[in-house]
């Protein structure tokens, strides 16, 4: 039986105004009052307004992020594989 080793995930958040995420494996979506990343814990969805990606790299899983930043939810990584509305109104 084959285990699957979980990439280091970390955050730090600045002031409410900076955050930087390390062990993001995808990004699924991103606006000025969302960005939604997945991680090997699951998914991180970060809300706010005036959001924008300073740096995002996959290969070594750096998402960072400036903005306020008021709510970080995180949620099972199996909410990707849903429908839109489903996730909506779940």
């Amino acid at each position: 039986m084959e285990t699957k080793l979980k990439k280091a995930h970390n955050l730090c958040l600045e002031n409410r105004c900076g955050l930087k995420l390390t062990g993001v494996t995808e990004v699924d979506s991103f606006d000025e009052d969302t960005v939604t990343a997945y991680t090997d814990y699951g998914c991180l969805t970060v809300s706010g307004s005036k959001l924008h990606v300073e740096e995002l790299n996959l290969d070594t899983g750096l998402l960072e992020l400036t903005g306020e930043i008021a709510a970080l939810v995180y949620s099972s990584k199996t909410e990707k594989n849903q429908g839109f509305l489903k996730r909506m109104f779940s």
